[in-house]
């Protein structure tokens, strides 16, 4: 190989791995280094590698001496002389190498620490693909299911990740070529390489979603002040708005509902109750509780930020929720324990199920 089949070889490498030139010359470099120190048992080597001159030159670099101790390091004036007519003694004087003739060692060194750092470039490519979607959502494409646990390995870009079961949402039948919507929620590096965590049922993903469908969230007209999610079943969002001309519920929901029946699409049909945050706690979780009505709400005086709601009676089975899920996502959404009381103060069967529920809950904010 010549230089210039060298040097496009290396052009090859960067279009098809994404690894730079420059990143791969310096890798040849040190396998060099590696080879005429075994070889040699020297180390002080001159490399030069221009990719746009396509020049390629290894030089070995000795002291020039009149007696040589060391035969690794120093050459005799006279076999200096031959090399260059300046050489001096006690001065250095490049070795000219020829690559080829370094041999099977240095051949498999260059493989080896080339291949390494082919490894490595890549590593670094997925981290910093994985990093500059981090906390975004992205479009993947699922390459396979293991059909024992479920799990999606998806790709995006030159990334691979593993979307688990538990974070696909309800019961979608994600099939091998489907393109899917994935959250980044972390990046971790291992002895194995960076690994995205990644997510279709945090609720920041949902959170994302409306940044990407309503401008006005986007630009921080309206904002999204908290959020809880079951995924696959239900969310409720408190969301506010900045300017008093812009309806935030309305934003959000769009003409016709047409924004947020995109998010309710993308999510396989899960519910989203959007209400109003306010200040006012009671107002507050008295609209985390809708679609129920609220005749009251009291706050405890004791600073734990627990209260006791009082709907009417015919409301109570719609406050709590199937399961107690209304009441369980609106303490999650206003962080608040809510303890929910039919207007009659008689409770039956589903006392224990509401104080349970409720008790529960935590509150997911906007960091």
């Amino acid at each position: 190989m010549n230089n210039k089949e060298l040097f496009e070889a290396l052009a090859l490498l960067e279009k098809e791995k994404g690894i730079p030139v420059d990143y791969m010359i310096e890798q040849i470099k040190r396998a060099i280094v590696v080879a005429c120190k075994n070889l040699y048992g020297n180390e002080n080597i001159d490399i030069t590698m221009d990719a746009g001159k396509n020049t390629f030159s290894v030089k070995m670099i000795k002291t020039v001496v009149e007696e040589i101790e060391d035969e690794t390091s120093e050459i005799l004036l006279e076999d200096a002389k031959v090399i260059s007519k300046r050489a001096a003694v006690g001065k250095e004087i490049g070795i000219p190498l020829d690559p080829k003739k370094f041999g099977r060692i240095a051949v498999s060194a260059s493989k080896n620490v080339i291949h390494g750092g082919i490894r490595d470039g890549e590593k670094g490519q997925v981290l910093r693909e994985f990093q500059s979607k981090l906390k975004e959502i992205v479009t993947a494409t699922v390459e396979r299911i293991d059909p024992k646990t479920g799990n999606a390995t998806i790709r995006f870009g030159k990334a691979e990740a593993v979307l688990p079961v538990s974070e696909q949402v309800g019961e979608e039948n994600l099939k091998e070529g489907d393109s899917v919507k994935i959250y980044i929620v972390d990046v971790r590096v291992g002895d194995r390489g960076p690994k995205a965590i990644i997510s279709r049922t945090h609720p920041d993903f949902v959170r994302k979603m409306f940044e990407k469908e309503v401008p006005e969230i986007f630009d921080g007209i309206v904002e999204i002040k908290s959020i809880s999610r079951e995924a696959g079943s239900r969310t409720k969002m408190a969301v506010i708005s900045n300017d008093p001309a812009v309806d935030a519920v309305g934003a959000c929901i769009g003409n016709r509902g047409a924004r947020v029946g995109t998010i309710v699409e993308e999510l396989g049909g899960e519910k989203i109750d959007i209400i109003v945050y306010d200040e006012d706690p009671a107002k507050f979780i008295a609209a985390a509780l809708a679609p129920a009505s609220v005749v009251s709400v009291v706050v405890a005086e004791d600073g734990t930020k627990s209260c006791k709601v009082t709907v009417p009676d015919s409301q109570l089975s719609l406050a709590i929720g199937n399961k107690g899920q209304n009441a369980r996502l609106a303490a999650k959404l206003t962080g608040w324990k809510i303890d929910i009381r039919p207007e009659s103060g008689f409770y039956g069967e589903d006392e224990d199920e509401v104080a349970t529920e409720s008790d529960t809950a935590e509150v997911n904010e906007a960091e």
